[in-house]
């Protein structure tokens, strides 16, 4: 009886969730964000860091490392252990975007991660200081070539999607603006509202609450289709740029070697945490989309992302000093 019992559970206890036989979190995990505090991905990694830690029974810690495009923080996780403890919160740059810009990098991508989860997407959006007399995209791209070299536009650092997108904006349309490379969108968005800077290439999560308050006006959307938050936004293919698109997105990596039940309790995870309600309301309140992808469509978006910006920035002829 007791073997024809456990013959007919058999099926079930195969198809069980496998996650990790010892313990695990035993201990707070550190999360590390490649930019400063503020930013785009600033804003998602914590509630996503807050809620991941009450799920798992653990502190999460944040450790905000900015610097050298996201390069900085990435590098750290890259040359961490593979143990589980160590998740970075990774924007398309650090994984895809630097790939094709630099050719000497202090870690490999597809080689030093192991992919979790896609946590969400955004387009970008250009946003210009109220000052500045220019209600959409057309009227900016007129402002800049009646007076070559004296507009500038910012991003969060030279090789950044926001640096990718400012400058295949300016060869399509062959004006002269200046970049001006920031450590994150934090910063950015400070000089931005004091006036100091004109204009920004931002994501829409840090840029969505002055859009709203009126501090500042969006004037294009970089993604194939209006963002739903904001629907009065054309987009930059709409503004004469067709096929224009560069959306930001984030996903959660580990140090290659951690295993396999570990990320896959951590996919399950955080995969849940963005289905909530509370998690869904948030990011579209700053203009971006939940994913909750799997470790293998993770993978899939991170080879095809490298192929798309390498073919930008060969087309565009982007360089970096």
């Amino acid at each position: 009886m007791f073997l024809r019992i456990l013959v007919s559970l058999l099926p079930l206890i195969l198809a069980a969730p496998v996650f990790a036989q010892a313990p695990y979190p035993v201990k707070p995990i550190r999360m590390v964000i490649p930019y400063p505090p503020g930013g785009g991905t600033d804003t998602l990694g914590r509630p996503i860091a807050r809620l991941l830690g009450e799920r798992l029974g653990q502190n999460i810690l944040i450790d905000n490392r900015g610097g050298a495009s996201g390069m900085v923080g990435a590098e750290i996780v890259a040359r961490s252990p593979g143990d589980g403890y160590t998740l970075l919160m990774s924007t398309s740059g650090e994984v895809a975007l630097n790939v094709a810009l630099y050719p000497k990098m202090n870690y490999d991508p597809v080689k030093d991660f192991a992919p979790v989860s896609q946590v969400g997407i955004s387009p970008l959006v250009l946003v210009v200081h109220p000052s500045l007399p220019a209600k959409d995209v057309r009227d900016y791209i007129a402002l800049a070539k009646r007076q070559p070299g004296a507009l500038s536009y910012s991003s969060i650092g030279a090789g950044s999607a926001q640096h990718i997108a400012g400058e295949w904006m300016k060869l399509l349309n062959n004006i002269n603006i200046i970049h001006v490379a920031y450590k994150g969108g934090g910063p950015q968005m400070i000089d931005l509202l004091g006036g100091h800077s004109p204009s920004a290439f931002l994501a829409l999560p840090v840029a969505a609450p002055n859009i709203k308050s009126g501090k500042v006006r969006a004037i294009g959307m970089t993604s194939a289709q209006r963002a739903a938050a904001f629907p009065e936004v054309p987009t930059f293919a709409e503004s004469g740029m067709p096929g224009f698109e560069v959306s930001q997105w984030w996903a959660i990596f580990v140090p290659r070697g951690t295993a396999g039940d570990i990320i896959h309790r951590l996919h399950h995870e955080i995969a849940a945490i963005v289905k909530t309600a509370d998690m869904r309301e948030r990011m579209a309140a700053l203009g971006a989309d939940p994913v909750g992808g799997t470790p293998e469509q993770l993978a899939e978006l991170v080879r095809s992302e490298i192929a798309k910006f390498r073919k930008i920035v060969n087309d565009a002829k982007i360089t970096l000093n």
